[in-house]
């Protein structure tokens, strides 16, 4: 209304900080914030740019039925129609509901919860025109978002 150029990120997962989609925000609005000159260009090299891949569509696959959730597809994932993405399952593993991918797709969100309710969201698959290149998107921005991997110290090394 005031005539006031505004970003808004959302990404990551409700009441977590996620450092990889932190890392990605401040870095995306920096650069957009350059790109409308509201600040300097950076000095140093730029990195190549990833080539934006964007979604055609996308939805989110619901449980069929109230149980425990089984999840085998983790986020990123290139799945296929009828990919086995997670199994629901009474408590006592009497009863077990397959729950598959209904489109080719990279799948861009998931639950966190193992106890889900019949209808809730469980996967949230995007459909690309190629989804061999937004997968191949995917592991570059992954890449180049990860924090190193520092490993632990070996727990039987001496104090020193």
């Amino acid at each position: 209304e005031c005539g006031i150029p505004m970003l808004l990120y959302e990404a990551g997962e409700a009441l977590r900080f996620d450092e990889i989609s932190i890392r990605a925000g401040v870095t995306g609005i920096i650069n957009v914030m350059r790109a409308l000159e509201m600040l300097p260009p950076s000095r140093s090299k730029p990195k190549t740019q990833l080539e934006p891949v964007v979604a055609r569509s996308s939805a989110w696959v619901r449980a069929p039925d109230s149980g425990i959730l089984r999840a085998m597809v983790p986020l990123g994932a290139r799945v296929k129609k009828d990919t086995l993405l997670g199994v629901v399952a009474d408590p006592f593993g009497a009863r077990e509901v397959n729950i598959t991918a209904p489109v080719n797709g990279i799948v861009i969100g998931k639950t966190q919860l193992p106890l889900v309710n019949e209808g809730n969201a469980l996967y949230h698959i995007a459909r690309f025109e190629s989804t061999r290149e937004a997968e191949a998107t995917v592991d570059e921005f992954r890449e180049e978002h990860e924090p190193e991997f520092i490993p632990a110290p070996d727990p039987e090394s001496p104090i020193i």
